[in-house]
């Protein structure tokens, strides 16, 4: 996900005295909002870091307003604070209804005959469960309206605030779980996002010869571009269609995977174009802050492993006989990675940098090409392959972190796995969305289901 500058640190919140947490954009006691108080001592704009130009282009840090997500000031008195992630731009904003897809899921999700799915509007803190419906005797008429998860007294207005205490509301997509017999994922709003900007697919099928195929797709929006979670809904949908449909007519898994990547784009470049973002020239287009999103993919058969991948999300491989060496099978799109591979900076450098994260390819109308990275691998030995996001694997950056975290049973139990990685993240201070979805290997036949 693209860097954002970071708002200069208050010591203290100017209405509240709480001190606030490097790279918080509100106050997290009283939502009072910290950027405009430390507007003297903003940066200039020859302070501002700016990711080097690699390949004609770089995904730039400086976020433009979106229109649809900043209509809502801060709530003034014990409001739900909502800090930026340090490493995007997009926090507060009124909730906004999915986009429109065929399954009339937000967060895309492709199942299977034999898909168990179970989606949940409860945080990952809980403190937004059980939102209670009900007459408000306080409304003339006895209108009816939702009440408030968090006080139980105020009423949820058309923005999904409460009007007593100020209050976001929890939505269908802050968390949501799919399970299949072969394979399971699970993504969730994260503890700093006021939205969830990741989506996925999962699918289960059968190839021409009958044998078992399972995909993955996981995207995550990038925040400095206007409706990243429309964006990352969009490709998740498309590349999870486009692989259930040319799997199961023979298509080879390695350009199955980089035609789905191509339609994905297609799906997120209609976006900007449905609203006018973006001209109709592709020099216009980049001109444009327009919906973008990174993209990783999983296919896996009975013998092969194939990834297809844009950007900085990535997928590991986790085997089974834990005395084996795990694997990162994806390199990231990413300013850090082009320095370590242009031999400018060691990784360690490089990660520390804060242009680390600044991407360097995304699916988008302003990308200026798209270079889908396709790889396929023939493991030796049973194991897992772990599909996610950054906000997944920033708490576990290393092929052997991320194997420390993967439970041993992961094969066999892979939701609870997905669930186990989740909590990880979020135990570690979530700080973004947090997307995972965890793929056995080898596909076992008998377990796919028609898609």
């Amino acid at each position: 996900m693209s860097q954002m500058p970071q708002p200069a640190q208050l010591s203290a919140c100017p209405t509240c005295d709480e001190p606030p947490q490097a790279g918080d954009r509100y106050c997290d006691q009283c939502g009072a909002d910290l950027t405009a108080a430390a507007t003297p001592a903003a940066q200039a704009p020859g302070d501002r870091p700016v990711p080097p130009q690699l390949n004609g282009a770089a995904r730039s840090p400086h976020p433009e307003p979106e229109p649809d997500d900043y209509e809502l000031a801060a709530p003034a008195t014990d409001g739900y604070g909502q800090p930026a992630d340090p490493r995007a731009a997009g926090t507060l904003g009124a909730p906004e209804a999915a986009p429109p897809t065929e399954t009339g899921t937000p967060a895309e999700i492709d199942t299977g005959t034999n898909a168990s799915t179970h989606t949940s509007a409860a945080t990952s803190t809980g403190s937004m469960a059980g939102t209670g419906t009900g007459a408000d005797p306080r409304l003339p008429g006895g209108e009816h309206r939702a009440r408030c998860a968090a006080c139980q007294e105020g009423t949820i207005d058309q923005d999904g605030y409460c009007e007593r205490c100020g209050h976001a509301q929890a939505r269908e997509r802050d968390h949501m779980e799919s399970e299949l017999e072969g394979i399971a994922a699970a993504t969730d709003r994260g503890l700093r996002h006021h939205r969830n900007e990741d989506a996925f697919a999962v699918s289960a099928a059968e190839l021409p010869d009958g044998s078992p195929v399972v995909v993955a797709v996981v995207c995550d929006g990038v925040s400095s571009a206007t409706r990243p979670d429309e964006a990352s809904a969009a490709a998740a949908h498309a590349a999870g269609e486009a692989l259930r449909a040319s799997l199961p007519r023979g298509a080879h898994p390695q350009q199955a995977m980089n035609e789905a990547i191509v339609a994905a784009a297609e799906a997120v470049n209609s976006l900007a174009m449905e609203t006018g973002a973006a001209a109709a020239h592709p020099e216009g287009q980049r001109h444009q802050n327009a919906p973008a999103c990174t993209i990783v993919s999983a296919v896996v058969t009975s013998d092969i492993l194939t990834i297809g991948w844009v950007g900085d999300s990535r997928a590991y491989w986790v085997p089974d006989d834990r005395t084996a060496p795990p694997a990162r099978l994806t390199e990231d799109d990413s300013w850090a990675a082009q320095m370590v591979a242009a031999g400018l900076m060691s990784e360690a450098e490089a990660y520390a940098d804060e242009r680390a994260h600044a991407i360097t390819g995304w699916l988008g109308a302003d990308a200026y090409e798209l270079e889908p990275h396709t790889a396929s691998y023939k493991p030796d030995r049973p194991g897992v392959v772990v599909v996610c996001t950054d906000g997944l694997w920033n708490y576990a950056e290393s092929a052997e972190q991320m194997a420390r975290v993967v439970p041993p049973d992961a094969r066999s139990r892979p939701l609870n796995s997905a669930q186990i990685l989740v909590g990880h993240a979020l135990d570690g201070g979530g700080h973004d969305n947090v997307t995972v979805a965890v793929v056995p290997y080898p596909a076992v036949p008998g377990r796919a289901g028609s898609a």
